[in-house]
């Protein structure tokens, strides 16, 4: 048999077409049969009608009508097969064009050696273009993939800095984290808040800190001590300024109004949807923290932030967090803001800093409405009726832990970064 195509051969002893993917065969005359093998295996790129007469017809004088109806029926006969064409050649003759980028109808095919032929008959290009595509759904893939937005929230922050922090008395040794390569990252931008000049922590040794900004909050996170690699949870200190001006904030006068503040009914709890499991099978990672927000001329603003992990795999599990915010003189009814989701914990780094990100596909959100909101306070209202819209997958960074603390960096009126009491349950 003569291969035509990868799966469409001749068949010149029965005269026939045999159709390797339907298994359909053609039926062709003597002379339809003899002159097809002649075109295919012709050196010239055209036969003459003479030489197509002579072996369609050999031994036989006919009339070229008898090869024009010959070439006619030839062509309905291939005329499934549109990669394979008969010309006419003017006042040449005919030509056999059998195109090299086939349609490959490949499903079907039971002759081994054909289904390589044609594997190998596609184009180069073809094959290339094939390639290129699944590349670039690859990488599509990966774009809008979850690790690919963790690395992009963990590319906008840096942790490249370190500086020493005045506050109460004492310098400390402070961590440096910044987002979107914000400027201004000399220490006045954080000390400008406080008081100078007041001695309160001096009882201490010193301290290590976080200090924190994304361009328009300045955080500072204080765990009073000197180990650097474990803090005690003692007299920690979370301040955020959310205003350029100087709060004036002076420090004795704040820790004791603060401690006040944090000895009122803790209205902040996160509320754990009721298990019928008592076995204490799973383990919630318990933060709390209480971060205050000076503003010169206003009341000071205090948000008691409660976050809560319960894995359900190694890196997955779900996540509660609630937010109480409350002044200090209780004119604002407090405003609660609660979110509640499925994490993804990622292990990363900010520079040379070990991080952990945790994204949170959010399920649920609850903000309740202050019945009495005064002026110091509509700022952070307003934000978290914002966030309380838009938000459906957040991102919460720590960048330290140990075995009684740990620092968030979290997506609240920006970002806000705080040291938080750790515990464990078992629930």
């Amino acid at each position: 048999m003569l291969k035509i195509t990868p799966y469409l051969e001749l068949d010149t002893e029965a005269n026939q077409l045999v159709d390797h993917v339907s298994g359909k065969k053609v039926s062709l005359t003597f002379s339809e049969s003899a002159v097809l093998h002649r075109l295919l295996l012709s050196a010239n790129p055209v036969c003459s009608k003479e030489e197509l007469l002579s072996a369609g017809w050999p031994d036989r004088v006919v009339a070229v009508t008898s090869l024009t109806q010959c070439i006619s029926t030839l062509r309905k006969k291939l005329d499934g097969y549109r990669e394979v064409q008969l010309k006419t050649i003017a006042r040449r003759g005919y030509q056999l064009h059998i195109s090299t980028q086939s349609h490959v109808k490949m499903l079907a095919v039971n002759d081994a050696e054909s289904m390589r032929a044609a594997i190998v008959d596609v184009s180069l290009l073809v094959k290339i273009s094939g390639i290129v595509i699944a590349l670039l759904l690859l990488i599509l893939a990966w774009y809008f993939s979850d690790y690919h937005k963790i690395k992009q929230n963990l590319s906008r922050w840096s942790a490249d800095e370190q500086f020493e922090l005045k506050v109460g008395g004492l310098k400390g040794d402070t961590q440096l984290l910044y987002k979107d390569n914000a400027p201004h990252l000399h220490p006045f931008m954080w000390e400008k808040h406080l008081e100078p000049d007041d001695n309160f922590m001096t009882c201490h040794k010193g301290f290590n800190a976080f200090a924190a900004t994304d361009g328009d909050n300045y955080s500072m996170a204080i765990c009073p001590g000197t180990d650097a690699k474990q803090c005690a949870g003692k007299g920690l200190i979370n301040i955020t300024s959310v205003d350029s001006e100087p709060a004036s904030l002076n420090m004795p006068e704040f820790v004791e109004l603060s401690t006040a503040m944090e000895q009122r009914i803790r209205y902040n709890r996160v509320m754990l949807p009721e298990s019928t499991d008592t076995s204490g099978a799973f383990l919630e990672h318990n933060y709390q923290a209480d971060v205050y927000f000076p503003v010169k001329g206003e009341l000071l603003i205090r948000a008691d932030i409660n976050m809560s992990l319960i894995y359900d795999s190694a890196d997955t599990g779900e996540f509660y967090s609630s937010t109480c915010i409350t002044d200090q003189d209780c004119l604002t009814t407090p405003i609660k803001y609660k979110v509640r989701g499925k994490f993804k914990q990622y292990s990363g780094k900010i520079d040379e800093l070990n991080v952990d990100v945790f994204q949170v596909k959010v399920e649920q959100k609850d903000l309740i409405k202050p019945e009495t909101l005064n002026d110091s306070a509509v700022r952070f209202y307003r934000d978290l009726r914002k966030r309380d819209i838009k938000d459906e997958e957040l991102y919460f960074i720590r960048v330290h832990q140990d075995h009684k603390t740990a620092v968030w960096t979290i997506p609240l009126f920006g970002q806000v970064t705080a040291w938080y009491h750790y515990e464990r349950f078992d629930i």
